[in-house]
């Protein structure tokens, strides 16, 4: 807890970095780097439930790179770090996951099965390379360049084989998925309408998985031919594809009122946290980043009951005033610890410091 601009969520960010090897805030690492200082360095230790104690440390500088290591070893690829840790962000930028654009709930589809899934995360990889590489191709078709058509066919392969598995991957996740939404809505205490979330492949076979995708892939992939080489960029394919969020069987985007584009988005996080614990039979770590500001007191307790209970692992959670946890958490209790934040500086503090220190005139 602390004032607004203290470092509070730096804090999570570092956690964040750790698990994942990137900011849940910006996409580029210069940001991150303290002003003045030529490069930024992170260190910490996890203990898992199952797993053995591992020390992460991962560094950046503008000239070299990002580079992480596990217990003192370097990985070869960053890739590596992904789903040692698992880890879920609760923020306030979660509204985007209900009321934005596909590409935020691609974003979780991917981080999700990244995490859960190395396969994925590698099969992931390749295909964002090999889509590049045919973006670039029909540009420079699209302006005119000569080209082989062995060259083309080839990138249709290889989108068609890598696309086909991710889509097949996510389809079978939002299927096991739907179970995990309920349980979280159920533990949210949210009543109404029935939540979903259905996958809407930008490829759609008749008959779904395996060759069938592939097949479909091809297909589409022709279809598509004049008009990709008219537009010089592809148009079908994983990425593109979207994630339908609905209660009661109307969609969440547009029909939903503000109070249950908050409770669907909080559940999906939830939901999440209880996959990866029963998939990878680790609790993740949740991280929540000032999300009591923009919940009722009801809704406040039931998230709280939840984190306390044993259905969720360890939480980190920051917030600017500590009257929000009155009454709600023990922090005498010896599961509980309380964390004051100031100038950057964090440091262990009673809940009577806190209160003072998270006042709205400090």
């Amino acid at each position: 807890m602390g004032p607004n601009g203290a470092g509070k969520t730096n804090l999570l960010e570092a956690v964040h970095f750790l698990c994942l090897s990137k900011s849940f805030l910006t996409s580029s690492d210069s940001h991150v780097v303290r002003r003045g200082a030529p490069f930024f360095e992170i260190e910490g230790r996890f203990e898992g439930v199952h797993r053995s104690g591992l020390r992460v440390r991962l560094a950046y500088a503008s000239a070299e790179g990002k580079r992480a290591f596990v217990n003192g070893s370097p990985l070869e690829r960053l890739a590596d770090l992904v789903g040692r840790v698992p880890v879920v962000v609760l923020s306030p930028a979660d509204h985007l996951l209900t009321e934005g654009g596909p590409s935020e709930r691609r974003r979780f589809l991917d981080q999700t099965l990244s995490q859960a899934f190395p396969v994925y995360l590698d099969d992931l990889m390749k295909y964002r390379r090999a889509l590049k590489q045919r973006n670039a191709l029909l540009l420079r078709m699209r302006r005119g360049a000569s080209f082989a058509s062995g060259t083309i066919e080839a990138w249709n392969e290889e989108l068609a084989l890598l696309g086909a598995r991710i889509v097949t991957r996510r389809r079978r996740f939002l299927h096991r998925f739907a179970g995990f939404l309920t349980e979280a809505y159920d533990l949210l205490h949210a009543t109404g309408d029935e939540p979903a979330a259905t996958y809407a492949p930008s490829v759609a076979a008749e008959e779904q998985g395996g060759d069938a995708d592939v097949e479909a892939f091809r297909q589409a992939l022709a279809r598509a031919s004049r008009r990709e080489r008219e537009m010089g960029r592809t148009l079908v394919g994983p990425h593109l594809d979207e994630v339908t969020l609905t209660l009661g069987g109307f969609e969440v985007r547009p029909y939903a009122s503000q109070g249950q584009h908050r409770t669907m988005s909080l559940a999906m996080r939830i939901a999440t946290a209880l996959f990866l614990h029963d998939h990878l039979e680790e609790p993740p770590l949740l991280l929540l980043d000032d999300v009591f500001g923009a919940l009722d007191p009801g809704r406040t307790r039931a998230v709280l009951d939840l984190l306390t209970s044993d259905a969720i692992g360890q939480s980190l959670l920051t917030s600017a005033r500590a009257d929000s946890f009155s009454g709600l958490l023990d922090f005498e209790a010896p599961e509980h610890q309380a964390f004051s934040v100031v100038s950057g500086t964090v440091s262990p503090s009673p809940l009577s410091v806190l209160a003072d220190a998270a006042s709205p005139l400090s």
